[in-house]
């Protein structure tokens, strides 16, 4: 099948739900492809669906325009950094840094990574007046563009425009700046996915409002409360110690918990001993009764223990099983009367055979998981007693989150800051063996000299940075927190490999004592082999006047010169396909020789980027196609410019005539 793609100035995130419509009820879509609302409702209602005239939402001034930065083409490109990418601890990295606007580049990633992230923990701005926050956008619209587009009257679209062009730190503002980038977030997470936003009393209630609508009020789990600082601030009306982490689910299904357990802790998991070498392991005893009025009548009775002593119930309560039940588990020695025989019957309960886990609270307190002051001076260590970042997070906040949300995929925040979240998968994979993934997206954002003083210098001085920006300090922090995790996490505290096997030997049931112990082993190479690199793309705009009436006139007598393009544009629109293409930016192209000239094929995907493919290169193609049996292309996708009419047509016909030995069903594609 051949086709025509405008793909570099239309790359927009795809409609689902839209597509799930056209596929249940066509009958509502016009011939343009437009979806018919009137037709729909009449539809439903034909099924007895009522729809109700009142209903509760939010609404604010630029709702509508918000509702089109979340569909509109993204206008950028990617590009990777490929001096940092081919450094030995980056090469093969599955975790990425990306430069640039979030809204752009979650636009980029929402084909490749279409509900593959399993958390996702942002940090956005507060909208306090004091933390920077102002709507910056450079989209430009007229008010008539915006009245067609949005579908808003006049008025409306003049009193957008202006918030938009006016640096507005209003709610509706946020709320604008928030939308976009939650819409499509939601997107990108799995159906089993969850999401945490930090937030404080400025902006609770409209975001609690907006992730109803977005998520869905029915996906809500828990609004958590932080402890950010322990001390009392005098100089306020109120002291305010806590900020907010509101949390939702993708989709809440019957009998799943949308959040983990957190795991046990030190002092609970010593509770668990073995004074019998029972060989079914550590255990703890609990009561053996309970509340009489959870009892049958076949659970009050008189209790000999082995020793013939009598145990009688106490007033109210009843023994936990019957008798014959009881008696059943005292000779399998699963009742606990004391070292001597004579105490209280007790229940044992083994750490094997138990759901180790706590339900997660609500409150989160600073001395589990650190305050604002403490993650201060956790990045100022790290940058050797230089205060770089002044509001960063406490990796121990984030790794209680994790905890709850995932234990071997990928987490992303897309707003990295200082790159706290990255610190927070790189210390807790190092500490329970995961093999977590984090993609940390950081806008270049610029260092006020006199403001972020000691910040600019450093990036100036010490990093050698013309231009210094926060995405300089999340780098650099992923950068030492690897090094810190690899040099005293893992090299000092982790790797008792041995120690570690021999006191699990100890506890485990022989039954299970091959498995656990392999498990062990799996974990201990996990940790060897942890992936403390990450690899780095940025966004980069789209070339001025790049695909000009590309629907109208001949390649030829295009008005963009795409002689001017160097080879690092092509690399960058290339990175950029293949991500639209829903190819991770982790999975590279394999470099594919055809007779001298160069493909990139991956995916199943072949790309023809350069100039100069002929009859030679068409041949050695088809002829790889037959002989190589890693070689299924079932998309071969041409850069336009880079062909003539001629040669498109020749590789095109050739491609659909040509019956392969494999029967590979092949479109080609021409792309702009």
């Amino acid at each position: 099948m051949d086709q025509e793609q405008h793909t570099t100035t239309d790359n927009k995130v795809p409609n689902k739900n839209l597509e799930v419509l056209k596929a249940q009820f066509p009958q509502c879509f016009t011939k343009d492809g437009q979806f018919d609302l009137e037709k729909f409702k009449q539809e439903l209602s034909a099924n007895e669906v009522d729809f109700y005239k009142e209903s509760y939402g939010l609404d604010w001034l630029g709702k509508s325009y918000a509702r089109l930065l979340a569909s509109d083409e993204a206008t950028t490109l990617l590009r990777e950094d490929e001096a940092h990418n081919q450094k030995p601890e980056n090469k093969t990295s599955q975790n990425l840094l990306l430069k640039g606007d979030n809204l752009e580049v979650l636009k980029h990633l929402s084909n490749a990574y279409y509900e593959k992230v399993k958390m996702i923990y942002i940090d956005p701005p507060y909208n306090t007046g004091s933390d920077g926050f102002v709507y910056a956008d450079d989209r430009k619209f007229t008010v008539q563009e915006l009245r067609q587009l949005a579908g808003v009257d006049e008025e409306k679209a003049k009193r957008i425009l202006e918030f938009t062009q006016s640096k507005s730190n209003s709610h509706s503002a946020w709320l604008t700046f928030m939308y976009p980038r939650l819409y499509i977030a939601r997107q990108l997470m799995r159906q089993d996915g969850v999401i945490f936003i930090s937030i404080d009393d400025n902006e609770v209630a409209q975001l609690k409002i907006l992730m109803d609508e977005v998520f869905g009020e029915e996906n809500f789990i828990a609004s958590f409360l932080w402890e950010k600082r322990t001390n009392r601030e005098n100089r306020k009306v109120v002291s305010t110690r806590h900020d907010y982490i509101l949390s939702y689910a993708r989709t809440v299904n019957e009998g799943h918990r949308p959040i983990s357990q957190l795991p046990m802790s030190e002092k609970a998991l010593s509770n668990y001993k073995n004074p019998d070498n029972d060989a079914r392991g550590l255990w703890k005893s609990d009561p053996a009764t309970a509340q009489a009025g959870h009892g049958t009548s076949g659970q009050f009775y008189e209790l000999t223990a082995p020793n013939g002593t009598k145990h009688n119930l106490e007033s109210g309560r009843c023994w936990l099983y019957t008798e014959e039940a009881m008696n059943s588990a005292i000779q399998d020695n699963r009742i606990w009367f004391g070292k001597n025989g004579n105490g209280v019957p007790r229940v044992k309960t083994y750490l094997e055979s138990k759901d180790r886990g706590l339900t997660p609270e609500t409150i989160l307190f600073a001395e589990d998981v650190g305050t604002t002051e403490s993650a201060k001076n956790q990045i100022k260590e790290l940058f050797e007693g230089v205060s770089v970042f002044e509001t960063p997070k406490s990796v121990s906040l984030i790794k209680r989150i994790m905890q709850m949300g995932v234990a071997n995929d990928i987490i992303l925040d897309f707003f990295a800051g200082s790159g706290s979240t990255g610190d927070a998968v790189m210390q807790l994979n190092a500490e329970d063996g995961g093999n977590r993934k984090y993609v940390l997206v950081q806008l270049p954002e610029v260092l006020d000299k006199k403001k972020d003083k000691t910040a600019y210098d450093f990036v100036k001085n010490e990093l050698g940075v013309a231009e210094p920006t926060i995405f300089e300090i999340t780098k650099e922090r992923l950068i030492r927190a690897a090094k810190k995790v690899k040099q005293e996490v893992i090299s000092s505290k982790v790797f008792d490999t041995g120690n570690e096997i021999k006191k699990l030997a100890q506890q485990l049931n022989l039954e299970n004592k091959k498995e656990k112990l392999d498990a062990l082993t799996s974990k201990m190479e996990n940790l060897k082999n942890q992936d403390l690199g990450f690899r780095i793309f940025e966004t980069m705009p789209i070339w001025e006047d790049y695909g000009l009436e590309a629907d109208e006139l001949d390649v030829q007598t295009q008005l963009f010169d795409e002689s001017k393009l160097t080879e690092e544009d092509i690399k960058a629109l290339l990175t950029t396909w293949k991500t639209h293409d829903t190819i991770p930016l982790t999975s590279d192209l394999a470099p594919t020789d055809l007779g001298g000239y160069t493909g990139h094929y991956g995916s199943n995907k072949l790309y023809l980027m350069d100039k100069g493919f002929g009859t030679d290169h068409l041949k050695a193609l088809l002829e790889r196609i037959d002989s190589d049996k890693e070689f299924n292309p079932t998309s071969v996708i041409a850069f336009g410019y880079h062909f003539e009419s001629k040669a498109l047509r020749e590789v095109s016909e050739n491609i659909k005539s040509y019956s392969n030995k494999k029967n590979i069903d092949i479109d080609f594609i021409t792309r702009y």
